[in-house]
């Protein structure tokens, strides 16, 4: 990081914070860390309706940690980028380390 954050910086990373704060939302994050999943297929593997897994899927794309991208109809997402991964590996380890 370089130099002192603006407010601006402050808010947007409180944000991010914000999002990664559902343990539904950050289970999500690790499913898409191992590769790009559709609505239905992250419904089928946490068990969940689609529009469950859509309403967290928005808060993530709105807090910029996950892509979306089209493939004809269906919506593919992705983690964001490497800072995501870094992001969400180090606050699990952190946790697995406090018990």
């Amino acid at each position: 990081m370089r130099g002192e954050p603006d407010q601006h910086q402050l808010e947007a990373a409180a944000e991010i914070l914000r999002a990664l704060a559902d343990p539904h939302r950050l289970r999500v994050l690790m499913r898409l860390a191992k590769g790009e999943l559709n609505v239905g297929q992250l419904a089928e593997l946490e068990k969940e309706k689609m529009q469950t897994i859509s309403a967290r899927l928005k808060v993530l794309l709105a807090a910029r940690l996950v892509n979306r991208r089209r493939a004809g109809q269906m919506a593919i997402y992705a983690i964001a980028d490497t800072h995501v991964l870094n992001l969400v590996d180090n606050a699990v380890a952190h946790a697995c380390e406090m018990d």
